[in-house]
């Protein structure tokens, strides 16, 4: 374990949720649930996350708890032969965060256009387009948010990273239900409820199965060296097994809460026009603003929105950038201060073309996607399921589950060793390689998920 480490176990589940609670939550999650039959959705994530989740956060913790270094140098502390894959998984957060950056900008500025009552501008259709089209504007947001998220990694483990998910988790969880239950007493909203938790199972099929699945490594942080990173600040005493458990719990629950409160209320907004709720990123950015301009006290639930999306964008990106200034710590004599300076002004070059792709430089297209959508498709599509498939292969078959459950055991029982051993081994593997297949073929169309 490093010697810089949480506090406490509390601490570690705060900052580990916080990760694990962002944007994939609160935007990602409720447009999918909506795409894919609401309530279906829903169960079938929630089987998931409770199986092949656990299985693959339990065995990242484990792995950064024993090894007690970073994603980078982790596995290559345990089998020197499987050091190779904490390179490959360094890359994730690396190819993130820049563009991570990126829209978390756009969520400062619109919190700020909330904030002084011009939520009304907000609600028109070219507004969003408009606006990421710009040159200058979103590059300075997405400044002022690099800067909040160096701001806290530069001060620590403890003093920084610890301290802020305390605060910033509570907070985010109050402000969630608060909205969620002022959005579910709107005229109508019953209906939208209905939809979003009463399964439909005749809209069950093969992709929807593989939509939750690609959204349980995009909303848990998994396979971005994130949990093992965390694993390596979390002390031996601390129960892991309960730990990871309540990690679900925190982070399951914001994403549910987070459909609670667009969907019923996009519902009545659009008159029960399900195709609305699956507009991806132009949910958050036009329709939802749409939808507080013509509800009462909507100014008001504007801001309280943006600034609970916000911390949620926090909680993430500090996580990833602490991940990637633990790569360096590990790897160099430099001092957390200069490393945090140096990810952040590379971090903020990095985010610059993804920025300028929806406007100057919206003519580039790699692989026909713009620059930021490229990005994200590299990451989340090739070396998410890649570092997920060797994850599986090295804690199932190389340290093996007894080596697994050696560490689990120092503080839990580890009650659910057998099951582990089953999802780790055989289920795992074969379902990450249909996601990493399916998954690419969709991202260049040659399919349609």
């Amino acid at each position: 374990m490093k010697e810089n480490s949480f506090s406490s176990k509390i601490g570690f589940i705060l900052a580990a949720a916080g990760s694990a609670v962002g944007l994939g939550n609160l935007w990602r999650f409720p447009y999918l649930a909506a795409e894919y039959g609401g309530g279906i959705f829903l169960l079938v994530y929630l089987i998931l996350a409770v199986t092949f989740g656990f299985a693959l956060m339990l065995t990242e913790i484990t792995i950064g708890r024993k090894s007690g270094k970073s994603a980078l140098e982790a596995f290559g502390v345990l089998n020197k032969k499987w050091k190779f894959v904490g390179y490959i998984a360094c890359l994730v957060p690396c190819i993130i965060f820049p563009y991570y950056c990126v829209i978390g900008g756009w969520v400062v500025k619109y919190l700020s256009t909330s904030c002084f009552g011009q939520l009304h501008e907000t609600a028109t259709d070219v507004y969003f387009t408009n606006y990421i089209g710009k040159t200058v504007e979103p590059i300075v947001w997405l400044f002022i948010f690099i800067l909040l998220t160096t701001g806290v990694v530069i001060m620590g483990v403890q003093k920084g990273v610890e301290n802020a998910s305390k605060i910033l988790m509570p907070i985010l969880v109050v402000l969630s239900i608060a909205i969620a239950i002022f959005g579910l007493t709107q005229k109508g909203a019953m209906e939208g409820l209905l939809f979003y938790i009463k399964p439909d199972f005749s809209k069950l099929s093969f992709s929807l199965v593989f939509a939750a699945l690609g959204q349980l490594f995009y909303s848990m942080s998994l396979a971005m060296g994130i949990m093992i990173t965390y694993g390596s600040y979390m002390k031996k005493e601390n129960d892991l097994e309960s730990s990871v458990r309540q990690i679900e719990i925190f982070d399951t629950g914001i994403a549910f809460i987070s459909g609670l409160i667009i969907i019923p209320s996009v519902f009545v907004f659009s008159g029960g026009d399900e195709s609305v709720l699956s507009s991806g990123p132009s949910l958050m950015f036009i329709t939802l603003p749409k939808v507080f301009d013509n509800m009462p006290m909507g100014d008001i639930v504007g801001v309280v929105f943006f600034v609970l999306v916000l911390f949620a964008a926090l909680t993430s990106s500090i996580s990833i950038m602490e991940t990637i200034v633990s790569f360096f710590e590990d790897k160099t004599k430099l001092k957390r201060p200069v490393i945090c300076l140096i990810v952040a002004g590379v971090s903020l070059l990095m985010a610059v073309p993804s920025s300028l792709g929806f406007g100057v430089w919206e003519h580039i297209k790699p692989l026909g996607f713009s620059i930021l959508d490229f990005f994200d498709f590299i990451s989340n599509s090739v070396i998410m399921p890649i570092v997920a498939f060797l994850t599986c292969i090295f804690a199932g078959y190389i340290m093996k589950v007894k080596g697994i459950a050696e560490e689990v055991k120092i503080s839990s029982k580890f009650i659910e060793e057998k099951f582990y051993a089953i999802i780790i081994r055989y289920m795992a593997p074969v379902f990450i390689v249909i996601i990493f297949i399916t998954s690419i073929l969709n991202g260049l169309g040659i399919i349609k998920l």
